[in-house]
């Protein structure tokens, strides 16, 4: 039977995202300087103001205000019309020691007799991973192409090139960072992907088009000149350069009878943490599936790797896109709990949803997991290469499906003023396919291809 589904992403600027990065962006400054440092932030943003509360035990020192205003410039909140920018917002910091109920069952180092891998999880609760075979990153493409519109449209204002107006003799961008934005994929009789059915863009924007007198008529007709401006930019501009680097494979998927739907409310000048509180973790659903798969209810930003709701959720991933990959099936869902202060987890299953392509029940593919990947957090941490500055990248256009690569990143050194030091770290980890040759032998895939080849 064929169906819609719809996901939905937000930008950088998105209120919610900025307190995501700020909690990210502190995290990593924590860890660049004491990998052994245990965090949990929480950001509030509003107008001219940000928020910091959480627990920290570290031996490192950090500049949180400094950090957090370049992080806000950086995004593009920088005028003082956004009435929320970096230069200017009141900086409110309440971070204390964390708890040490909560230390010894995680850490629990004063027992000589426990090893680092005897390290327990951070807190009780489920989480997932999830992949299908819909695109080339295993990702569900109606948030892929979510991601993808907002990621765009982020290039275009930063490159200030197009979607411009003239201001004071000057060419400049009339987007501002805050956007969302959504696509409905039709699926056909066989539940694949068939076609783009619905795309929706909200993007906030200057006031480009003044109204020629005080009246309402006057802004009314502004407003529509806008509207139609920045909605011919959308068509003409930003969606041509997102279906240009859609895979080949995804490239079908537009027709061109797609329905679209710009700024639907009209004019949206205001917005960002001025318009809208942001708050650290409300966007998992973004961050993660779009709404595929599950979602244990953690949110990700400003914790630690020892918080298994972040790294037991990118083990998930891991575990579930190796499998799609390898051939196991072609949609795998993971889920893994634990109980708190405890190293092993307490269940460990997989749904293939009648995808698999082993002869194997999901219970059975689900004990064999445990031989390739180990699930105490500790060994999460080891093997995705946790504890390091990688989290800033991950709190905006989605936790996953993104490309694993190797960079420098340059941190402040606050012990001697005007220089810096670099680290290099690997981002994304747990994309990469790099179980799958083990997963195929695991399975006998290895043999079948070769039994078909001959």
């Amino acid at each position: 039977m064929s169906y819609l589904f719809t996901s939905e992403s937000v930008s950088e600027g998105h209120p919610d995202k900025v307190a995501d990065q700020v909690s990210d962006t502190l995290l990593d400054e924590f860890l660049a300087r004491d990998p052994k440092s245990r965090v949990a932030l929480e950001t509030l943003c509003t107008t001219g103001q940000v928020v910091i509360a959480g627990e920290v035990a570290s031996e490192s020192y950090v500049d949180v205000p400094t950090a957090i205003r370049k992080l806000i410039n950086d995004i593009g909140y920088n005028r003082g019309a956004y009435r929320f920018d970096g230069d200017s917002c009141g900086i409110l910091t309440s971070i204390h020691d964390q708890s040490t109920d909560i230390s010894r069952g995680v850490v629990g180092m004063e027992d000589e007799k426990k090893s680092p891998e005897e390290q327990g999880a951070g807190d009780q609760g489920m989480m997932f991973g999830y992949a299908v075979n819909e695109t080339p990153n295993y990702m569900p493409v109606s948030l892929e192409l979510s991601h993808l519109i907002l990621r765009e449209l982020a290039d275009i204002r930063k490159e200030g090139k197009d979607m411009t107006y003239y201001r004071k003799g000057k060419l400049r961008s009339y987007l501002r960072p805050d956007s969302k934005s959504q696509v409905t994929i039709e699926y056909d009789d066989d539940g694949k992907p068939k076609r783009i059915h619905t795309i929706v863009v909200s993007t906030q924007h200057d006031e480009f088009v003044p109204a020629l007198e005080d009246s309402d008529a006057a802004r009314k007709k502004a407003e529509e000149e806008m509207l139609e401006i920045i909605k011919r930019d959308v068509e003409e501009v930003l969606l041509p350069r997102v279906f240009e680097k859609l895979p080949e494979s995804l490239r079908n998927l537009n027709d061109g009878k797609y329905t679209l739907h710009v700024n639907p409310t009209g004019k949206f000048v205001l917005g960002g943490p001025h318009a809208d509180t942001g708050l650290t973790g409300r966007k998992i659903i973004v961050d993660t599936y779009g709404g595929r798969g599950a979602h244990g209810g953690g949110a990700f930003s400003g914790k630690d790797p020892s918080k298994v709701d972040r790294s037991a959720a990118y083990a998930c991933r891991h575990i579930a896109k190796n499998l799609v990959a390898a051939g196991v099936a072609d949609e795998v869902l993971v889920q893994v709990a634990y109980a708190i202060g405890v190293a092993k987890p307490v269940s460990i299953y997989v749904n293939t949803f009648g995808t698999s392509h082993v002869g194997l029940s999901d219970k059975e593919i689900a004990s064999r997991i445990e031989k390739h990947f180990d699930m105490r957090p500790f060994a999460i941490e080891q093997r995705l290469k946790l504890r390091n500055p990688i989290y800033r990248e991950t709190a905006s256009y989605g936790h996953m499906g993104r490309e694993p690569q190797v960079v420098v990143k340059t941190f402040d050194d606050l012990l001697n003023p005007g220089k810096t030091f670099d680290r290099e770290v690997e981002l994304f980890t747990w994309e990469k396919l790099d179980k799958v040759d083990d997963i195929r032998r695991e399975f006998g895939l290895d043999k079948a291809a070769n039994d078909k080849k001959s």
